[in-house]
């Protein structure tokens, strides 16, 4: 298989090709990674191939926060500029400057 490099970055806000809401991306998987169940919960005509990255989002709409698994080709850059209120994103990223998070250092022993 051959591995692309990913788009996005983690710490960029971006939002949702089809659906309303955006998030900051804390992770990234090179190609699908989550559960055959979960594969088969999205809708035939709208699942994405697994063959491309795949990002884990601190994700927001209008009416909750929550984490979400997006395909790339189903993303696009967030060009707002504004922080995303998600309340676990103080936890993960230590600044918001420029439309880019800056991950908090790692803390180990």
């Amino acid at each position: 298989m051959d591995t692309r490099l990913a788009k996005f970055a983690i710490g960029q806000v971006v939002r949702h090709r089809v659906y309303p809401f955006r998030g900051v991306i804390f992770d990234v998987d090179p190609t699908f990674s989550n559960t055959e169940e979960y594969w088969l919960s999205i809708p035939e005509h709208i699942r994405p191939r697994k063959d491309q990255p795949f990002y884990h989002l601190l994700a927001e709409n209008d009416e909750s926060s929550y984490v979400a698994y997006v395909s790339e080709q189903n993303l696009l850059a967030d060009d707002t500029g504004q922080p995303v209120g998600h309340p676990q994103a103080q936890l993960l990223f230590e600044s918001f400057r420029e439309g880019q998070y800056t991950l908090r250092p790692r803390i180990s022993h």
